[in-house]
């Protein structure tokens, strides 16, 4: 009789098991075919696939390729780390698991900081100067940002040669030399 208790109290425990094994996973489309310009985005309370300006709603949470998943149901967003965020309304993921925000509130919110108000918005930057009237200004205008981005170039290698400096020194670096061709640079972008 005590064989047959056993037997049916072991049979009884395995059926949730049983039960859970045969119980459909989460429903994930992963990783899901994508374009570069694609994004998935939070439209009246779900989250859409944008390709092009035509939204698709999806019917399954999804897996990208970088391993970022996004519940299509909520818009809870789980990074590969395992950080976890949540859409908000203008803040959308990139087919490559980066997250644009939509505003500083929201990129406050996602890292943590509570010190951002609600309403506060990015500002638009708009260039002063009037638009160039013929090809040669337009080239000369090419010229002068391609001259901005070669400085910023170099002055990040200052700055990643001083970062080595200071982190493989066992004591107080002197990186007044990369100092002074830093400042240089800042003159020059001005």
């Amino acid at each position: 009789m005590k064989k047959i208790l056993c037997a049916l109290l072991l049979g009884l425990a395995a059926a949730p098991a049983l039960h859970a094994q045969t119980k459909p996973a989460a429903e994930v489309a992963g990783p899901v075919e994508t374009q570069p310009t694609d994004r998935f985005m939070l439209q009246d309370g779900q989250v859409v696939q944008v390709r092009g300006r035509r939204p698709m709603p999806l019917t399954k949470n999804v897996l990208l390729s970088n391993g970022t998943k996004i519940n299509y149901k909520n818009g809870i967003v789980e990074l590969p780390g395992g950080k976890i965020t949540t859409l908000k309304a203008g803040d959308y993921v990139r087919p490559n698991g980066d997250i644009v925000f939509g505003s500083p509130a929201s990129a406050a919110q996602a890292r943590g900081d509570s010190s951002v108000p609600t309403a506060t918005e990015f500002s638009n930057y708009t260039d002063p100067r009037p638009a160039p009237g013929n090809a040669a200004a337009m080239e000369a205008r090419l010229n002068e940002m391609n001259g901005k981005i070669g400085l910023m170039a170099q002055k990040i290698g200052l700055l990643n040669q001083k970062i080595s400096l200071l982190s493989t020194s066992g004591k107080a670096a002197d990186t007044s030399a990369l100092d002074s061709q830093i400042q240089a640079i800042d003159a020059r972008l001005k």
